[in-house]
């Protein structure tokens, strides 16, 4: 047993609002999540206790926590069963929500995939996918930025993972994603009705998974046959690459844990990165004289050159643009955790298998750590500034073991989309409405209606 072990745990329980019998917060939470969240914070402190519909819910928003459970005593926790609940239906046992030494396992066979030199040759592929998007549009023309760049990311990460073009496929594998990520994230007073009850949402939900796991399982099929006949090598791409790993003890994946894990590579490989570029072409949009600078660079560096791995590594306005981005507007706004174990948090007793909503939202925004920290201000991101900062006051990709897996794969990607479309267009927002007013939390952070801009050609 360890010290942390027989340290006997505090009774306070953690301050918070009291709420509704039985609802709880659940009625304030449901009508607007970030302020609602915000207000928790900003009232009781780094870790804060509320209810939803008779669950204790802990707000983690001190970094010094947040490293205590994401990285120092990272065993103690696991995603606990609100998120399995969410998302176990869609993904099955992938990395995502897999836990323990089969967790291991899986992330020991993945990772070798997105290693740097194969990251590197995904790079071309980025940019050409990028041009041929850029090849659609017309000079004036609206467009729904969030739905292109959703589209654009899918076929991008399909391509990497599977190594063929499958823009045939691509709207059934978007259509059902998106459905996935609209009707996974619960919040609504029908969740609390028996899994077995049916309702329009658990509907939408089971048939988006059904034709998910159709077209993925045939994807992957192929890849087998392909592979067993020799017509294709491990490092074509990273589905090849899965089928052909074998752990310490000479296995291999199942059919059906390689379709999960194509599955989770697929919603996280492309939603993300479709937001952060969302986000980033609408704050850009709204600052001209960052993008004004971003494109001095763009022309200085590039010239007349397409851009590439190792010229945009060298791009750093670009790169705090990106980070800027991500710490205003991060496309994944939190991070559930619950602990195996009764433990202490801040001073405060937490029960065993009570969730805990850890806040990228909150703390990218903390005034603690960034000056003026609703301005999009990418130039704050110097070396001096980045060596004062909390290394849990920024984490997109979350952090410890169960960091993403495939981040700098979304940040190359990011990088050179920007660079390629930047160049070849000005993105005018059309819609007066601000777009964070018109954000939701899903498991990310989607906007709730198109985000239209209108691109100029330069």
């Amino acid at each position: 047993m360890s010290d942390t072990d027989r340290t006997p745990l505090p009774p306070e329980a953690a301050p918070g609002p009291d709420g509704l019998p039985f609802l709880g917060s659940f009625l304030e939470n449901r009508r607007d999540f970030f302020a609602f969240r915000d207000r928790v914070a900003a009232e009781y402190g780094g870790i804060a206790r509320y209810e939803l519909l008779g669950q204790d819910v802990f707000l983690v928003t001190d970094p010094d926590a947040i490293r205590r459970v994401l990285v120092s005593e990272n065993e103690r926790y696991v995603k606990g069963e609100l998120f399995q609940r969410q998302l176990r239906p869609v993904l099955g046992n992938g990395l995502l929500n897999s836990e323990g030494e089969f967790w291991r396992r899986q992330r020991h066979l993945i990772q070798p995939a997105f290693a740097p030199d194969r990251i590197a040759g995904y790079a071309d592929m980025m940019v050409e996918t990028s041009e041929r998007t850029a090849e659609r549009w017309r000079d004036g023309e609206v467009r729904d930025v969030h739905r292109e760049m959703m589209g654009l990311t899918l076929e991008i990460v399909a391509s990497a993972l599977m190594g063929v073009d499958i823009r045939d496929r691509t709207p059934a594998i978007g259509g059902a994603l998106d459905t996935v990520m609209e009707e996974s994230a619960g919040g609504s007073l029908l969740d609390l009705l028996p899994q077995w009850v049916p309702t329009l949402g658990r509907e939408k939900l089971r048939e988006a998974v059904v034709s998910l796991d159709r077209i993925v399982g045939e994807l992957v099929d192929e890849k087998r046959r392909a592979l067993d006949a020799g017509d294709v090598a491990p490092e074509d791409d990273v589905v090849t690459a899965l089928l052909a790993a074998e752990d310490d003890e000479g296995e291999r994946m199942s059919a059906e844990q390689v379709r999960d894990e194509v599955k989770t590579l697929l919603l996280a490989g492309h939603e993300t990165t479709a937001l952060s570029l969302t986000f980033t072409f609408h704050l850009l949009a709204r600052h001209p004289e960052v993008e004004e600078r971003l494109l001095d660079e763009l022309e200085t560096e590039l010239g007349d050159e397409p851009a590439g791995f190792d010229t945009v590594r060298d791009l750093e306005y670009l790169d705090q643009v990106v980070t800027e981005s991500m710490r205003l507007l991060p496309p994944v706004h939190g991070i559930l955790r619950e602990p195996t174990g009764d433990v202490e948090l801040g001073g405060y007793r937490v029960p065993e298998g009570t969730p805990l909503a850890i806040s990228q939202w909150i703390v990218h925004r903390d005034p603690d750590h960034y000056d003026d920290p609703l301005e999009f201000r990418p130039e704050r991101w110097t070396e001096e500034f980045e060596s004062g900062l909390h290394p849990l006051a920024y984490f997109p990709f979350s952090s410890g073991p169960r960091r993403c897996v495939g981040d700098r794969f979304a940040l190359l990607e990011a990088k050179l989309i920007l660079a390629t479309l930047l160049r070849r267009f000005a993105f005018e927002v059309v819609d007066p409405v601000d777009l964070e007013s018109s954000l939701e939390a899903s498991i990310t952070t989607r906007p709730t209606r198109p985000v239209r801009m209108r691109v100029h050609e330069r």
